[in-house]
């Protein structure tokens, strides 16, 4: 949950939870208003506490900034950058500034910026095995 929807759930709920007594019960509540009231504290209390325990939010930038040298070998990888699971990236990606990269022998991969690993690329024209 972003910042800003975690205040206003928070905001929200706090005015729920204020409110309450304010407008159900100052008037001597008959039964359903005082059930009413009991409903609209608790769901306001439930989203303050979900409120105050739900996790952060991901930050969903990746950003590498002066990364220093790699070197792979025999079959290796090297990435002075980013590497993405599986070709897959939530956000946005930023790579600034990598250093270099090198990679000798056989299968061995080298990527100075973003790899974007087992993405498989879709080509028409390609040759099919």
């Amino acid at each position: 949950m972003s910042r800003g929807w975690k205040t206003a759930l928070m905001v929200v709920s706090l005015a729920g939870i204020v409110s309450t007594p304010l407008f159900w019960l100052l008037d001597g509540p008959d039964t359903g208003q005082l059930v009413g009231a009991s409903v609209q504290a608790a769901a306001s209390i439930a989203a303050l506490l979900y409120a105050i325990l739900a996790a952060p939010a991901s930050d969903s930038r990746n950003r590498v900034v002066r990364t220093g040298s790699a070197n792979a070998r025999d079959g290796g990888q090297a990435v002075t950058g980013i590497k993405l699971p599986n070709g897959r990236g939530d956000g946005s990606s930023t790579a600034t500034d990598t250093g270099p990269s090198t990679a000798t022998g056989q299968g061995s991969r080298a990527v100075s910026g973003i790899d974007h690993g087992g993405r498989p690329s879709w080509n028409p024209f390609r040759a099919r095995r």
